[in-house]
């Protein structure tokens, strides 16, 4: 608690740290699969930029695979996800959407931007190169709900 007894809000996730026993292996997995840039690299260690946000990939992992605790990642395509994972013979995970194993037992749960309430500014977006990604109606309801209306192109409904 802060001095004034006021509790801190949660704003948001500045980054997460995944294990996985190889970098080079890694850095080649999650490139066979999604596009990205890196933050920054070390030899036991990559960031793994999206935008506003990154993943921290680290050298070391030793415990069994991930049951139920799992990342969520947001793609602009998860039919695309799906492709490259069968490409790569990668452990799919049943699920009602898109989840798997990577090499080291991370559970990676993989959704689409625009069928949920989670946004990046347009700014964000276009420093991406992602000028055209736009929420669903029901995305852009949600939001609305919840007093959030997102003031960019999203709100053409």
């Amino acid at each position: 608690m802060t001095t004034t007894g006021k509790k801190a809000c949660l704003v948001g996730i500045n980054h997460v740290a995944l294990e996985v026993g190889n970098i080079e292996a890694a850095l080649d997995f999650h490139g066979a699969i999604f596009t990205f840039s890196l933050r920054g690299r070390s030899a036991t260690m990559a960031f793994l930029d999206m935008g506003d946000q990154f993943i921290a990939l680290s050298e070391g992992r030793n415990q069994a695979p991930d049951d139920h605790r799992h990342l969520g990642l947001v793609v602009d395509d998860r039919a695309a996800v799906k492709r490259a994972l069968k490409t790569l013979g990668a452990k799919i995970v049943p699920s009602r959407g898109l989840d798997f194993l990577d090499p080291w037992g991370n559970h990676i749960q993989v959704v689409e931007y625009q069928n949920i309430q989670f946004s990046k500014t347009d700014q964000v977006l276009e420093g991406m190169g992602l000028n055209d990604l736009q929420k669903n109606k029901q995305a852009l309801q949600e939001l609305r709900d919840k007093g959030l209306t997102p003031a960019t192109k999203d709100t053409n409904m």
